[in-house]
């Protein structure tokens, strides 16, 4: 529950607060004394877009602060505040702030935390629900009147819509592919002929790794073949040929210093065998060189030909040979998936029938829970509108098919006849309106007056709110064009509503406040905007205090067309607080014995 609210320069209010009980909470006030800042402090703290022109003139910011007590059941609220990095207080309770200034910028704090706006209405919303004159028109959309029914359904329904979804999902993602796959058929063909052109080319010239390397070199020495082949074969003279070779030299070095006896020539021996040693690997690897020679320059021709062949590929494909060689295995394993039979359009289409049936079946087992909640919720609420001074009134919940165009891509056979698979099922919901006994049902949007308007949508509440219990709803307004017998059942009914919530209601109807456990007044004071005879109006400042119930005998007496200075209206005034206590008190002693 909301237990305390505390407001700074939003609106005419420069600075109220208020402590809240459980139950029946009523707002009432004289029209520009602030009873709409209440509910737009209530919006901004469940998340609500920020508007810098309701920081009231003079002050830097707008401050709203409210204290919720978590119920038993709010795990789930308990798990966001924590996850923020906020606390709950030791008495399961939790601080929600949110500054708005006047430049337009927003903070949000839980739990003395720091929040992004998004995290302050997720932890808000789960516990506040705000019912304003907006919501009754939303109420006429078909989106929300299914959302309504789906609420009612309660978890088969949402285990339905949530198996719905998931098999919706891998079909329409499979259509996706499906799609994508015979748009680019015409391109996947044309990469497939480009893919095979380049292997066969590549694979025609078969090049080796590093083969571009290994021939320009090659080429590079054939060019210079005889000055090659004279170097070499000079070289070779000199180090390894008979006669006066190095070879020959070092030998005859070696045998003289081993047949002295002097030591220090003898100790020379093993550098003259070192040197003899490289000097013979050197003549022996430039033996080598001159063999692999080729006898003439005839071979070269092909060389440059295969060289040729190498700078094609090179040019076409890679910056070098294992480029291309590397560009072949891929364009080899691209090939091999774009001809790949498991990806095939007949097997894709095979998948996708088997993908609609799943949605067909699962769309069918959601409509089937719809209709029977449907018929249940259209009596129940049809009893609350008894309740309400529109006896004769119903509510009918009708859920049709949604048929598809013949062009439509989302489509599926249900039961022979094709459906729009859309995001929440193949259904249209609508709620309709019996005005007297023998009418025909017509769409709320086009038959019901704002007061009937309001009057479905509390009995709607009404009976949406009994499985459930804890939660804190915000009416404001919901009486509004109602008035008469139709504004005592509204009463009576929010009064009921708050044995299992917390219910607080802006309202102008005294017949409505009559009923309240708690009575909250939204005073209006102007102040003087100057000494001297100015001419300029005063500033006005909104209070907010809780009626005794002497006080709130006069406040209902000022709401029955303001006779709240005569004993008259005191006493209609009296009668009606009176009428309103017996009530409950019998209300709430029939309600013990139900439950007994």
């Amino acid at each position: 529950m909301l237990e305390e609210l505390t407001i700074e320069g939003l609106g005419v209010i420069e600075r109220a607060s208020a402590r809240l009980h459980p139950g029946f909470t009523v707002l009432t006030g004289e029209t520009g004394a602030g009873k709409t800042m209440i509910v737009t402090s209530l919006h901004l703290l469940s998340g609500a877009r920020a508007d810098a022109g309701r920081v009231r003139t003079g002050s830097a910011k707008a401050i709203i602060e409210g204290r919720f007590r978590l119920p038993e059941a709010a795990g789930d609220v308990v798990e966001l505040v924590s996850s923020a990095g906020g606390e709950i207080d030791d008495d399961d309770s939790v601080i929600a702030v949110r500054t708005v200034t006047t430049d337009g910028r927003s903070r949000a704090h839980v739990g003395g935390r720091s929040v992004p706006v998004g995290v302050l209405g997720q932890i808000t919303t789960s516990l506040l629900t705000i019912h304003g004159q907006n919501d009754q028109l939303r109420l006429l959309k078909p989106e929300h009147q299914r959302s309504a029914l789906d609420t009612f359904a309660g978890a088969p329904a949402t285990k339905a819509l949530a198996g719905y979804r998931s098999a919706r999902e891998s079909w329409t993602r499979i259509l996706d592919e499906l799609d994508q796959r015979r748009s680019n058929m015409r391109e996947l063909a044309q990469e497939a002929d480009r893919l095979r052109f380049g292997i066969g080319e590549i694979d025609a010239v078969n090049p080796s790794p590093g083969e571009d390397s290994d021939l320009t070199a090659t080429i590079r020495r054939l060019t210079d073949l005889e000055m090659i082949r004279t170097t070499a074969a000079t070289a070779h003279g000199i180090v390894a040929d008979e006669g006066q070779s190095v070879i020959d030299g070092l030998g005859q070095v070696r045998s003289l210093l081993a047949s002295s006896t002097d030591e220090t020539l003898r100790g020379l021996l093993p550098r003259v065998a070192e040197a003899l040693t490289v000097v013979t690997d050197v003549g022996a690897e430039l033996t080598a060189f001159l063999s692999d020679l080729p006898t003439d320059a005839d071979s070269l021709d092909q060389l440059l030909t295969r060289q040729a062949e190498l700078k094609s590929l090179v040019r076409k494909y890679a910056p070098d040979i294992d480029g291309v060689i590397e560009w072949r295995d891929q364009a080899q394993a691209r090939l091999a998936e774009i001809e790949d039979p498991a990806g095939s359009i007949e097997e894709l289409e095979a998948a996708l029938a088997a993908a609609a049936d799943k949605v067909a079946q699962s769309a069918t087992k959601l409509t089937g829970i719809r209709v029977k909640a449907a018929d249940s919720m259209g009596k129940k609420v049809s009893r609350e509108l008894a309740g309400l001074a529109m006896g004769e009134s119903a509510i009918v919940v009708a859920v049709t098919a949604d048929k598809a165009s013949a062009d439509d891509r989302l489509a599926v056979d249900c039961g022979g006849e094709l459906l729009h698979a859309g995001p929440y099922g193949t259904d249209r919901v609508e709620f309709s309106l019996v005005a007297h006994r023998d009418a025909q049902p017509l769409p709320i949007a086009r038959s019901a007056s704002g007061g009937e308007l309001s009057r479905v949508m509390l009995a709607l509440e009404v009976v949406l709110a009994e499985p459930t219990s804890g939660s804190i709803m915000v009416f404001d307004e919901v009486d509004a064009g109602v008035g008469g017998a139709a504004a005592v059942e509204i009463g009576r009914r929010l009064s009921r509503l708050a044995r299992a919530h917390q219910v607080i209601v802006v309202t102008h109807l005294p017949q409505v406040a009559a009923f309240a456990d708690n009575h909250l007044v939204i005073g209006k004071q102007v102040r003087s905007a100057g000494t001297g005879k100015t001419g300029r109006p005063g500033k006005v400042t909104s209070t907010v205090r809780t009626l005794d119930r002497a006080e709130r005998v006069a406040e209902l007496a000022r709401m029955l067309a303001g006779l709240g200075d005569s004993d008259t209206g005191r006493a209609h005034a009296e009668e009606l607080l009176a009428t309103a206590e017996a009530e409950r008190a019998a209300d709430g002693e029939g309600g013990q014995e139900r439950a007994g």
